[in-house]
Parts: C-alpha cells; sequence; structure tokens
C-alpha cells in the first residue's frame, strides 16, 4: 500500500456525490459520483432524503480510496464543498432528519417571501446579509420545517433539533455527532448570517422564529474542525476545509485577486466575482457573500444566481425526449447553424438574477413550422448564455469596471458550441482550465492549505492551468445584436406570466 500522502474532496451536490482524490500536484488520482434521489412532493417543491445523501457520499468516500488503494494514513485532510441552501434538520437523541432536505431550487416559501416584502423587510435583510428576501435561502426553510412538522417547534425551543446546510450534516455523520459547525460562506446564505459580524443575527433569529440552539458554530474554510469517528476509515483523519459549492469553485479557479470573475455551469449557474476584503452591496439585483475566510482575513464576493441551467438540459432528456443522454445536447445543437428564431428562457424554477421573480415559468417562442428539435436544443444552449450575459452586465454596472476574461468551470463548460456563444456575446475571452472539477479542487486546497500539505497560496496558484481559451469571433455583428434584442423579448414574456400553481 502506497505510502504518499492525499487530499480527499467531497462534493456533494444537488443531483450527486462525489469524492476525488487529489495529489500534491493538484492532479486527480481517483473519482467515484454516485446519483440520488430527486423529491418533487408537488409542483415547486424539491426535496433530497438526508440519509440518502449521507449513504451516497459514504458509498463514494469507499470507492474512492479503494480505486487507488490507500486508507485513512494516506489522506492528509478532508475538503467538503457542497449544495448551498439546502436545509437539513435533525434530532439530536436520535440523529434522524425529522424532515427531508428542503433543496435550495424548492419555492414552497415564495408566499411567505412576498409577505416579508410587503411588511417592509427588504432593506434589513439586505444590509446585514447581502441577500435579497427569496425562497432560495435557507431561512424560510427552517421556518417552514418547524412549523409544519408535528412537535418540532417545541423540541427546537427544547434545544433538541440542529439545523445544518448539507456540510454540517455530513461532519455531524463523519465525527457520530461529535461536531456541529459550518463556514462562513455557508452562513453566508442562510438570510441569518451577518456578513458584516460575521455571526448569527439574533434580530433575524427572531424574526424567523428560529431557536440559535439550533444553529452550528462558525469557522473559517480552512482549519482543523474535527476528526473523522466513521468506520469508513480506519485511522481518524482531519476534516478541515469547507467552502459552498460557487466559493469553492471561485477558490479552485484560483480566483484570489480582486476582480477576478468566474461562472459555474452545473444544474444552476453560478458567476460569482472576488470583490476583495470589502463587501460591496449590489444595486443591480446581485447577491454580496462571503467568498471565504482564511486565517482572520475575509474575501468578500458578488453574485448572480442562475436557477436552472446545466438541469434544463435534463429536462429536456427526461421531460421531451428530444436527446437521450445530456452528452448528446452539441451534436444535436451543431446541426443546424442558428436557432431559426427561437428562444428559450429556461425559468422551470423561477427567474434569479437579476430579475429575481419566483413567479416565472419557462418559456420557449419563436416556433414555426420549420422548427425542430435541434433548434429548440440550440436555443437552450443560449438561453443559459444569455442569462450569464444579463448578470454579467449587472456586475459590470456594480463595479464600474469592463471584464474581458471569464474562467468558466462546471459540467456544461465542456460544450465548445456554447462556450463560443458565450464568448461572442459578452466580448470576452473565456477561459477554460485544465481541471473543470475546479469546485472539488477549491475544497481541497482549503483542507491542504489548512494542515501544511500546501505550503502556501503561491504554491498552489502556480498548480492552475488553462486548457483552452475562446475568443470572440462576432461580437459586434448584427447578428449578435439581433439576437441579444430577441432575448431581451423572450424574458419579457417570460416575466409577465402568472404563476398558476
Amino acid at each position: 500500500m502506497s505510502q504518499e500522502k492525499y487530499i480527499l474532496a467531497l462534493d456533494e451536490g444537488t443531483s450527486s456525490a462525489r469524492a476525488i482524490v487529489f495529489d500534491h500536484s493538484g492532479e486527480i488520482r481517483s473519482v467515484a459520483q454516485k446519483e440520488f434521489t430527486q423529491i418533487f412532493p408537488q409542483s415547486g417543491w424539491i426535496e433530497h432524503n438526508p440519509d440518502e445523501i449521507w449513504s451516497s457520499q459514504a458509498s463514494v468516500i469507499a470507492e474512492a480510496i479503494t480505486q487507488i488503494d490507500i486508507n485513512g494514513k494516506n489522506i492528509a485532510g478532508i475538503g467538503i464543498t457542497n449544495q448551498r441552501e439546502t436545509t437539513i434538520v435533525w434530532d439530536t437523541e436520535t440523529d434522524e432528519p425529522i424532515y427531508n432536505a428542503i433543496v435550495w431550487q424548492d419555492r414552497r416559501t415564495s408566499d411567505y417571501c412576498d409577505q416579508l416584502r410587503s411588511e417592509g423587510m427588504t432593506e434589513l435583510i439586505r444590509k446585514k446579509t447581502g441577500l435579497i428576501i427569496d425562497a432560495y435561502f435557507s431561512a424560510t426553510k427552517i421556518k417552514w420545517i418547524l412549523d409544519h412538522v408535528s412537535g418540532a417547534r417545541k423540541r427546537a425551543e427544547q434545544g433538541k433539533l440542529r439545523f445544518g446546510t448539507v456540510d454540517s450534516w455530513l461532519i455531524w455523520r463523519l465525527t457520530r455527532g461529535e461536531v456541529h459547525v459550518t463556514d462562513v460562506t455557508n452562513a453566508s446564505r442562510t438570510m441569518l448570517f451577518n456578513i458584516h459580524t460575521l455571526d448569527w443575527d439574533e434580530e433575524l433569529l427572531d424574526l424567523f422564529d428560529i431557536p440559535r440552539s439550533m444553529m452550528p458554530t462558525v469557522k473559517s474554510c480552512s482549519e482543523v474542525y474535527g476528526h473523522t469517528k466513521t468506520t469508513l476509515f480506519a485511522h481518524e483523519v482531519p476534516i478541515c476545509g469547507i467552502a459552498g459549492d460557487q466559493q469553492a469553485a471561485l477558490f479552485g479557479q484560483m480566483c484570489v485577486d480582486r476582480g477576478d470573475i468566474k461562472n459555474t455551469y452545473g444544474t444552476g449557474c453560478f458567476l460569482v466575482m472576488n470583490t476583495g476584503n470589502q463587501p460591496i452591496i449590489s444595486q443591480n439585483n446581485l447577491l454580496t457573500t462571503v467568498a471565504w475566510q482564511i486565517g482572520q482575513e475575509t474575501t468578500y464576493a458578488l453574485e448572480g444566481s442562475i436557477f436552472v441551467a446545466g438541469s434544463v438540459v435534463q429536462w429536456l432528456r427526461d421531460g421531451l425526449g428530444i436527446i437521450r443522454s445530456s452528452s448528446e445536447i452539441e451534436q444535436l445543437a451543431s446541426t443546424v447553424p442558428d436557432t431559426g428564431g427561437v428562444y428559450f428562457v429556461p425559468a422551470l424554477t423561477g427567474m434569479g438574477a437579476p430579475y429575481w421573480d419566483q413567479h416565472a415559468r419557462g418559456i420557449i417562442c419563436g416556433i414555426s413550422r420549420g422548427t425542430t428539435s435541434a433548434h429548440i436544443a440550440r436555443a437552450a444552449l443560449e438561453g443559459i448564455a444569455f442569462q450569464t450575459y444579463d448578470i454579467m452586465n449587472a456586475i459590470m454596472r456594480d463595479t464600474g469596471t469592463q471584464i474581458r476574461q471569464l474562467k468558466v468551470d462546471g459540467g456544461a463548460s465542456r460544450n465548445n458550441l456554447m462556450m463560443q456563444f458565450q464568448a461572442d456575446i459578452l466580448n470576452a475571452e473565456i477561459i477554460r482550465p485544465k481541471i473543470t472539477e475546479t469546485t472539488a479542487l477549491g475544497a481541497a486546497y482549503l483542507a491542504g492549505l489548512a494542515t501544511g500539505y500546501w505550503d502556501s497560496l503561491d504554491e498552489v496558484k502556480r498548480q492552475w492551468q488553462a486548457e483552452r481559451r475562446f475568443l470572440p469571433e462576432r461580437a459586434n455583428t448584427d447578428e449578435i445584436a439581433r439576437a441579444k434584442a430577441g432575448w431581451a423579448d423572450a424574458v419579457r414574456r417570460a416575466l409577465t406570466q402568472k404563476n398558476n400553481d
């Protein structure tokens, strides 16, 4: 058995759990992945089974370390990155969840969010948390569970319930209930965390009627939180890095300087800019969030969240059946030179930044007798890129800067057709890294820096390499100008729909 040391990254996403082993040069040595069940109890509701999240994560940990014949002795540290905002509440006496995990995409608390806005809470919440009021964030999900699960509020008031985002839940299970923590990035997505004081905000806890005893201790992104106690590892392994998936991707892309920006094309799409050591409160409906905290130094970011990106490709596969696998979409879209005037606004779970219309629904417009599945496929890809364009414009207005480079990652960033279109409509260079698993890589780097596996940030920065660059080819053409105008019209149509659910 090898005596070499590695870092294990746990990447618990919205549709699957993964475990990736990285070596000292930042190269991937093994990967294991397992999808888990998406639960849709009714329209607009999305849940996961927390026990399945844990069992799938445990399964891929075992598989990843078995692939290269290592054990706990070979692992210098574990870094965790996770789908953010997804909310789990469990009982400390039984260690059992009291309800399914309510997923970040879930819209069941939309009406309550409307009520909060009507009560004038928008500015209070924005100033404290950097967030807009939306069902996206954890606070209203926690309140919903306490209000709707029999006996939950009483047990919460007795100090017998715990809340956690997925990172907290995994650490609780890895340490067998010894450690209840989160990090500043996940905390900053709850709508309960004051990004200026870097602590849970008592006024907001009171507003949502959530006992502080439920809340995890908030830590930095790179420190030893505890050690594994599970039988997955024969030896205790330090858990020493946490960051929500988009902040982890920003770090994995080495966007460590003010003004650096990346976009992750996953289930959703997330455009994040490093704004340095001061939070910028957006005037253009973006989110202000914590990028990371290392030691005593906190870095902030501006973020635009797109709710539906890669998941629209899954819908074309599972809902319409026009492709058999997600990987087929580029080939199908490439069989036509353009969309034939078709626009696809993929507001399947409302629209995020910069519109924040939780009642918007998806729309495909411009269809004619000549429209084919290829046109719809191409319009779906362009819709992802157009949403990114809208957010980039908002970021440039907030910061007063012209952005000429965008680093990209996530599964859909491998789609060359879409990346070239993205370069054209942004009039910017698109840079895809050699390792597109930047979310897991960011978590690995944070863990390795905590334990001295890597000596410094400079050592880590030297490992980043570009795989391909896409330069704009049609940026200022009439064709692109018409496409942008058509997109703006399609968005207006999507936003004026009424939700009849």
